[in-house]
């Protein structure tokens, strides 16, 4: 076997153990979902056709010859008993495009299709696409909404960095083939649109986060409601907030709905983010909220604090300290897989049950806003479990 031919079969070997990986979910979790040891998603799972031209006379020295930055904030949906991951796949150019990797667990051996998807651009081409979800919805089609990013027209000569944000639209039967729509029209910037999947009044209805610029909140307070009379030519003109940002909680700077929520018997079952500043910078958590089912901007309950942060070494990458996740999939059986990117730059799965989240976002304490609140929460737990420890200690007695 030629040098060659020995490095390219060595690095197909390498790449299978990385696809085909066991995971494990993590021990001694907090009775609401489960972590597990390795992430399902990284860039290493890209295939190497991607990344390696495999002819010898064009890449004698076999190297890399298209880089992977990340693979990072996926939709997901189950489709052909498959759980699918629609990918964000940022290259070493920063540029990034979707690509569908798929599971028969839904923890491990996430495999890629073929080829990235190909995306249609508008006659305002997209600089840069990312963050795509999901949606199956009432009306038959598969709807993905996710940012597109273009360079301020406005921008003062020698700005470079100044964008303007859209949310754009595709439909499709079949996870093959995309029709794009126009981009949402709204009054502001949306970074952040998510399509709910059943109709409200007869429209189509949005979970949007409105925002003055690209990158600052401004006058946005939080993830909004708007209704949507046809898809192939969306518009918000009225947008309700629906989950208010706070002083000096996790989402005091920005906020935004993660997937479509989950229906369930007590209401919509909402996943978000919520951003605050700090020394270290932007810190992206998780949290979860419960909206009424006749009416879903009617706010229920909502838990204080985070749901999930990042640990360990979710904590590091391209842009540290961030979770983010706009997939997750609800089973018949009750089980939920969550999916998550930490950081920017890799994919993770926690397993839960729509009883436990049920549980959580209900029974859990909702925020107080001052510290003193937060104690006196505190001691009333404390005095109800001794109360519940003396009555047990009273019963052994007799």
């Amino acid at each position: 076997m030629t040098e060659f031919k020995e490095a390219l079969n060595q690095l197909k070997v390498h790449h299978e153990e990385i696809l085909s990986l066991k995971n494990e979910k993590l021990p001694f979790g907090n009775g609401i979902y489960n972590r597990y040891k390795n992430p399902v998603v990284t860039a290493n799972h890209v295939p190497l056709t991607w990344r390696y031209d495999f002819n010898k006379d064009t890449n004698p020295f076999l190297l890399e010859r298209i880089g992977v930055n990340g693979t990072f904030n996926a939709g997901a949906i189950k489709w052909n008993d498959k759980y699918i991951l629609l990918v964000r796949v940022e290259g070493n150019d920063r540029k990034s495009f979707f690509a569908i990797a798929e599971s028969f667990n839904g923890v491990d051996n996430f495999r890629f299709w073929d080829e990235p998807i190909t995306l249609p651009e508008t006659e305002n081409p997209d600089a840069n696409v990312y963050d795509m979800r999901l949606t199956a919805h009432e009306d038959g089609w598969i709807y993905g909404v996710f940012c597109s990013e273009r360079k301020d027209p406005n921008a003062p000569a020698g700005d470079l960095s100044s964008a303007v944000a859209t949310a754009g639209i595709v439909r499709t039967k079949d996870l093959l083939t995309w029709e794009r729509l126009p981009d949402l029209k709204s009054k502001s910037q949306q970074r952040n649109v998510v399509l709910h999947p059943e109709f409200v009044d007869g429209k189509y209805a949005f979970y949007t986060r409105p925002q003055d610029g690209f990158i600052d909140t401004g006058s946005g307070g939080g993830i909004g409601w708007g209704l949507v009379d046809d898809m192939t030519n969306a518009e918000v003109t009225d947008e309700k907030i629906i989950n208010h940002r706070y002083y000096h909680t996790i989402k005091e700077l920005k906020n935004g709905e993660g997937p479509h929520p989950i229906k369930t018997n007590k209401g919509w079952l909402h996943l978000a983010h919520g951003v605050r500043n700090c020394a270290a910078g932007l810190r992206y958590v998780l949290y979860l909220y419960l909206t009424d089912l006749q009416d879903p901007t009617k706010l229920i309950a909502e838990p204080g604090g985070y749901f999930m942060a990042p640990q360990d070494e979710e904590r590091i990458g391209d842009v540290s300290n961030v979770l983010f996740s706009n997939g997750w999939i609800a089973e018949d059986d009750g089980r939920v897989f969550i999916y998550y990117a930490s950081s920017d730059t890799r994919m993770h799965v926690a397993t839960s049950t729509v009883d436990r989240l049920l549980d959580y976002c209900i029974n859990t304490p909702a925020d107080g806003y001052r510290s003193a609140k937060s104690v006196e929460t505190i001691k009333q737990l404390v005095a109800k479990n001794k109360a519940i420890m003396n009555q047990k200690s009273i019963l052994i007695e007799n």
